[in-house]
């Protein structure tokens, strides 16, 4: 049986989650309505720099974040607030969202474009790490 492409799986994970601007999730957390969680590698941090207030929650562990039964759940991921997820370019983040509405959170959305579509949107980075 033929593996299906990552790009479809993105494609079918957009078409069931929110995916809002760079600038409605910075109004959404500037209004305190919403959690940005940056879910990439902390190498890609080190890098390209952080969002100022956001998050970091690693794909690899996000669903054991969420969870309040696991032994690794981060209580600031237990918020009544949208958790508003970004990757590199929004393929990552748009998985994830997925998956977290899966598990059943109903406010969960994405970045458009990610942290790439921030930055180049002029919206403050932090380079200092």
């Amino acid at each position: 049986m033929p593996i299906i492409p990552v790009k479809t799986l993105v494609e079918n994970a957009k078409a069931e989650i929110e995916t809002i601007s760079p600038e409605e999730a910075r109004s959404q957390a500037d209004a305190g309505t919403a959690l940005l969680v940056d879910i990439r590698d902390v190498r890609e941090l080190d890098r390209e720099g952080r969002i100022p207030g956001a998050f970091h929650a690693p794909r690899g562990m996000l669903e054991f974040w969420i969870d309040p039964e696991s032994p690794y759940h981060k209580p600031p991921l237990a918020t009544d607030k949208t958790l508003v997820l970004f990757c590199a370019s929004a393929w990552r983040s748009a998985l994830s969202a997925k998956a977290l509405q899966e598990m059943g959170l109903e406010d969960v959305a994405e970045i458009d474009g990610g942290f790439s579509a921030w930055r180049d949107a002029g919206l403050p980075v932090d380079k200092t790490g």
